[in-house]
């Protein structure tokens, strides 16, 4: 059964629709894509997914056993975040707060989770450091690991790799892999088509044309082929 279902969705803001008609599903372990031009929903998709807002129409079913906090997040990253002053260890295992609740203290499976997710970034070494003192791939899989200790099941993810160079763009995304490779399913907007083909499962591609369907579907597709050549400088797939 699917962890998430979205039937007939249509996303924006003050009843202006900036996407309609979107359905897709993702079950578990799924990787799915979201690709298509700046300004065409992909962000907002993220925002209505997180229950941050409401679709302005038709419904997103989650499945009876998933719950909110079991959704992991890593938006884009402000200039207000790349300057938080708190460690390393600190900022990972607030993930854990949705597991909290009112809860004014960590557990230790909670700490344990927290070490484990730096070591799965191969951060742990930079644990007690300083957040802001970090590189901005660095930063990246810290933010990367929190979204880990809140994600239980399904991990969204914007932009991951937005303002990384391409060495490190290319290890957020083999940590991403990593981490899809372990059972938790990925949604994740990029405008980085090449990565998209590469790692994703499915592809959605919202905007003035939509395509829902597997990555090979996809790069067959006028849609895709489309869009592929557009952002590849010429390039077929």
């Amino acid at each position: 059964m699917a962890l998430l279902t979205a039937r007939n969705i249509s996303l924006g803001y003050d009843s202006i629709p900036v996407a309609e008609g979107l359905n897709f599903h993702v079950d578990s372990g799924d990787y799915l894509a979201v690709v298509g031009e700046n300004g065409s929903g992909k962000t907002t998709l993220i925002r209505t997914l997180l229950q941050l807002q409401n679709p302005l129409g038709g419904e997103i079913v989650l499945d009876d056993g998933l719950r909110k906090n079991e959704i992991g997040h890593l938006p884009q990253q402000t200039a207000i975040q790349k300057d938080f002053p708190a460690s390393v260890r600190e900022i990972v295992i607030s993930g854990c707060q949705g597991r909290a609740g009112l809860r004014p203290f960590y557990t230790r499976e909670e700490k344990e989770l927290a070490e484990e997710s730096m070591e799965l970034m191969d951060i742990s070494e930079l644990a007690v450091k300083c957040y802001r003192e970090l590189s901005g791939g660095q930063q990246q899989r810290v933010l990367l690991a929190r979204a880990l200790c809140a994600a239980r099941k399904i991990l969204l993810l914007d932009e991951p790799a937005s303002g990384l160079d391409p060495s490190a763009a290319a290890r957020m995304y083999d940590l991403i892999e990593k981490m899809n490779g372990k059972g938790i399913a990925i949604i994740m907007v990029s405008h980085d088509i090449t990565a998209a083909v590469n790692y994703a499962k499915h592809i959605l591609h919202i905007g003035d044309n939509i395509f829902y369907g597997t990555k090979e579907e996809y790069i067959k597709s006028e849609i895709g082929r489309a869009f592929i050549k557009e952002h590849r400088g010429g390039e077929t797939a």
